[in-house]
C-alpha cells in the first residue's frame, strides 16, 4: 500500500492538517511536501518522508510523489492562470507517479456558473482537470473560513465599531480553518470515499449581522453592521493597503491577507445566495461536529486568520 501525501505543510491550513494526520496514521505512511525547506525539518527529524516542491515547475514532482497512493492538494494561495497551471502540474505529476486519488480543497458551489466569486474559476478548473485525467477524487468544497471574519470583527472594534462589507443579508455556514484542515486529514485517511464531492461547512447558516451579534454577546463589544456597495468595499481594502489581486504586494501582519478582488467577489456570492450550502458532510467524514462561531469568539486568540505564507516564485 502506498503512502498518504499532504502538500502545503508550510501554510496555515497544511500545517494544521499535518497535525491531525499524525494523530490518524503512522508516520511511515505519510509524505509531507512544501515549498519552504525549513517547514519540513521537524518532520524529517521524526523519520517522515519529506520533499521540497515548487508546483509552478513540474520538474521533480513525479519523483516526489512516487511513493504515494493518495495526495491532498491544498489549493495554492494565488488566483488565476498561475494557480491553474500550478494545480495542473500537480495533477499531471500525480498521474505520472501512479497516485490513485487526489483530495482537493475546493470552494462551496464551485461548479455554479452564476457564482460570481473569482476564486471559484480556479477551483472548477482544477476539479474538471482532475476528472479529465481519470483520477479518483474527493473534492472538499469549503465554506468561508470563520477566522477571516473573526479577525475582521476585531479590526472594526479597533476603529469605528461599524463592520462594513458587501454581503448584505446573504447567509454562509462559516467553517473554522482548523475544521477544514481536519477534513483534509480525515479524507486522506479514509478508504470509503470515491469520486466524492463533500461540502465542508459549519454548523449554522447565518448572516453577517448574526455573526456580529454572536461576537458582541461573547465579547461585550457593540459592533454594528453596515451593508455597502462592492466599490465601497474595494475602497476600504485599498485604504488598508490590500492588493486587488494576488499578484500585488501584501503587507506583513495584514489583517486581510487575501486579495480584495477575491474578498469582494466572495461577498457578492454570499449576498446573492450562492454560498448558502448547508450539509452534515463534515460530521459524516470526521465523526465530529464542526466548531461553532460562538466557540471561536470564546477562544478568539486561537481563531485568527494569521499571516500569509505564500513564497512561491
Amino acid at each position: 500500500m502506498g503512502k498518504l501525501l499532504l502538500t502545503g505543510v508550510d501554510g496555515n491550513l497544511g500545517r494544521q492538517a499535518a497535525e491531525y494526520l499524525l494523530k490518524l496514521v503512522e508516520k511511515d505512511q505519510i509524505i509531507f511536501c512544501a515549498y519552504d525547506p525549513a517547514s519540513l525539518q521537524e518532520y524529517a527529524e521524526q523519520g517522515i518522508e519529506t520533499h521540497v516542491t515548487n508546483f509552478n515547475k513540474i520538474d521533480g514532482l513525479a519523483k516526489a510523489f512516487a511513493n504515494a497512493d493518495k495526495l491532498a492538494l491544498i489549493s495554492m494561495p494565488f488566483v488565476g492562470i498561475k494557480r491553474q497551471n500550478a494545480h495542473k502540474n500537480v495533477v499531471d505529476a500525480a498521474k505520472e507517479a501512479g497516485v490513485k486519488q487526489i483530495i482537493y480543497t475546493s470552494l462551496v458551489n464551485a461548479a455554479d456558473e452564476s457564482n460570481p466569486s473569482v476564486e471559484k474559476l480556479d477551483h472548477v478548473y482544477t476539479e474538471d482537470y482532475i476528472k479529465s485525467v481519470g483520477l479518483d477524487y474527493i473534492f472538499l468544497r469549503n465554506s468561508q473560513y470563520a477566522e477571516a471574519m473573526v479577525t475582521n470583527y476585531f479590526t472594526f472594534v479597533k476603529s469605528d465599531g461599524v463592520l462594513k462589507n458587501n454581503q448584505g443579508d446573504g447567509k454562509m455556514a462559516y467553517i473554522s480553518r482548523k475544521d477544514c484542515a481536519k477534513a483534509v486529514a480525515y479524507a486522506l485517511a479514509a478508504s470509503n470515499y470515491h469520486e466524492a464531492i463533500l461540502n465542508i461547512n459549519g454548523p449554522e447558516l447565518i448572516t453577517m449581522s448574526d455573526f456580529i451579534e454572536i461576537g458582541n454577546e461573547v465579547t461585550g463589544h457593540h459592533v454594528t453592521y453596515k451593508h455597502i456597495t462592492d466599490e465601497e468595499n474595494y475602497a476600504i481594502f485599498d485604504a488598508m493597503g490590500v492588493p486587488r489581486t494576488t499578484d500585488g504586494k501584501f503587507a506583513e501582519d495584514s489583517e486581510a491577507p487575501f486579495s480584495s478582488e477575491g474578498m469582494v467577489t466572495f461577498g457578492q456570492a454570499i449576498r446573492l445566495g450562492k454560498m448558502d450550502i448547508f450539509t452534515d458532510d463534515f460530521k459524516k467524514l470526521t465523526g465530529q461536529d464542526p466548531v461553532t462561531v460562538k466557540y471561536m469568539f470564546e477562544h478568539a486568540n486561537e481563531y485568527q486568520v494569521g499571516e500569509r505564507h505564500s513564497k512561491d516564485n
